[in-house]
């Protein structure tokens, strides 16, 4: 082990310091090696896409793999996995619904009686059901636990940090000035809850001409490389415009998707 250098930021070893933070543990029948948290500063970005593309890698590694869905009021994990059946419970808790390819979720909708019943809850209720997620839910074995969150620096993410041992954030962003700022956001508030930032997802970063095969910069020119080594972040990824991704998502079908374009942050991820 390295010599600690007490900025938890910029480290993703468990120290009796990190470890300190975490404060609940996951069912007694549940074994959760790495957790990762997707953020954004803002709703729009992508960031479910990019849970649902580290998900389907992890599982393509041959890893134990999960999605908490924390966004609860915008619950999107179940749909782009195709999960239909409902999330059951017995004596030792909830069991997560299992898709195609083995990666295990649990998602309000999944606990909902019709998928579009609005939950109108306030954010200390909505953060309590997140922690249920992790404390009630049976997720057995899991090398992988990805945690899509709600956008913004609010009551749930806080709970995520406070609440869950997380390892590592990704954030994911689009290429627009006010995002920047918004991005920086999220990289604050993950340095003041002592989580390192494994790397930054620009969605949306560029659109190939199916003729020319050129690219074009439909929200102007990108500021990531700059943002990035600003913010002493060394691991990037840029995802196209590409209608595959919101055809695969809307039918349910996400784990048939390309998930190259990740793979610098994916390297980050599953180095760790």
């Amino acid at each position: 082990m390295s010599e600690c250098s007490h900025n938890c930021s910029d480290c993703s070893e468990q120290c009796s310091e990190r470890s300190a933070i975490a404060k609940e543990k996951p069912n007694k029948l549940s074994d959760i090696k790495k957790v990762i948290a997707v953020v954004s500063g803002k709703g729009g970005v992508g960031k479910s896409l990019v849970t649902g593309m580290l998900a389907v890698d992890s599982a393509r590694r041959g890893y134990n793999t999960a999605v908490l869905d924390a966004d609860v009021t915008g619950p999107s994990i179940p749909k782009a996995f195709g999960l239909k059946q409902k999330a059951l419970g017995g004596e030792e808790g909830l069991y997560p619904v299992i898709s195609d390819t083995g990666v295990r979720v649990m998602s309000l909708n999944l606990l909902l009686e019709n998928d579009t019943d609005p939950v109108v809850w306030r954010g200390p209720v909505i953060a309590g059901a997140v922690k249920q997620f992790w404390t009630d839910v049976i997720w057995n074995d899991v090398d992988y636990m990805f945690v899509d969150m709600p956008p913004g620096t609010g009551d749930v993410p806080l709970t995520v940090f406070q609440s869950l041992p997380v390892d590592g954030i990704i954030i994911v962003t689009s290429p627009q000035e006010l995002v920047s700022m918004i991005v920086e956001k999220a990289v604050n508030m993950a340095r003041l809850m002592k989580v390192p930032v494994l790397g930054i997802v620009e969605n949306m970063s560029y659109f190939v001409c199916p003729d020319c095969g050129k690219k074009h910069s439909v929200f102007g020119k990108s500021n990531l490389e700059e943002l990035a080594l600003r913010l002493g972040i060394t691991n990037v990824a840029r995802l196209p415009i590409d209608p595959r991704f919101a055809a695969l998502c809307d039918g349910g079908q996400i784990e048939k998707a390309d998930v190259s374009a990740l793979a610098p942050v994916a390297e980050a991820v599953f180095t760790k």
